[in-house]
């Protein structure tokens, strides 16, 4: 009894590090009219079409945004709004800034994304910009959909304006990539 206890316990062990190494929040932020935004660094993978995504092979880490509309009662969110729902449309670059040498990659573009992980969120494969054991900082500027790709009805702009949040952006210092650069999926 006691070996199978000590297996079990083992492997759940082993099992519970691999699930907390999936994905490193960087930040969570919150903006009207009960958006959040939850910025992470997680493990790389193969993401298609192949000649709009870094390979697998080549990335250090999957820079995400995960978009939603509040899920917690506490944050208002507009009348009909899906508590939890995926935002769509908004556009999200972010900056990597090696602290260490100041060496960066400017303009990555976040796009849309799908597994069965987190299901709708925006991303992309990256090489960091130095050593995977370095310290980064990581801006991300987040602006809300453009004129063309959501029509604000009456009622909306009546009652939060002409567009969905005001552009802005997140600061985030002494970023450790160094244990999800290092993970595998696979």
């Amino acid at each position: 009894m006691k070996k199978l206890f000590y297996s079990l316990f083992i492997t759940l062990s082993l099992f519970g590090t691999t699930l907390n190494a999936q994905e490193l929040i960087i930040g969570e932020e919150t903006v009207q009219p009960g958006i959040v935004f939850i910025f992470e660094g997680a493990i790389k993978d193969d993401v298609t079409p192949h000649e709009m995504h870094l390979a697998e092979s080549e990335t250090d880490v999957h820079l995400e945004a995960r978009v939603n509309w509040a899920s917690d009662e506490s944050i208002r969110v507009p009348k009909g709004t899906p508590r939890g729902g995926f935002i769509p449309y908004i556009t999200i670059t972010a900056e990597v800034i090696n602290e260490a040498t100041g060496k960066k990659r400017s303009n990555i573009e976040i796009v849309s994304h799908i597994n069965l992980i987190d299901n709708f969120h925006y991303a992309r494969n990256i090489k960091l910009p130095g050593e995977r054991d370095q310290r980064y900082t990581v801006i991300f500027h987040v602006e809300p959909p453009l004129p063309e790709l959501l029509g604000l009805h009456r009622d909306w702009r009546d009652q939060y304006g002409n567009q969905l949040f005001q552009a802005t952006s997140f600061r985030y210092t002494n970023v450790d990539f160094e244990e999800i650069a290092n993970a595998s999926r696979r």
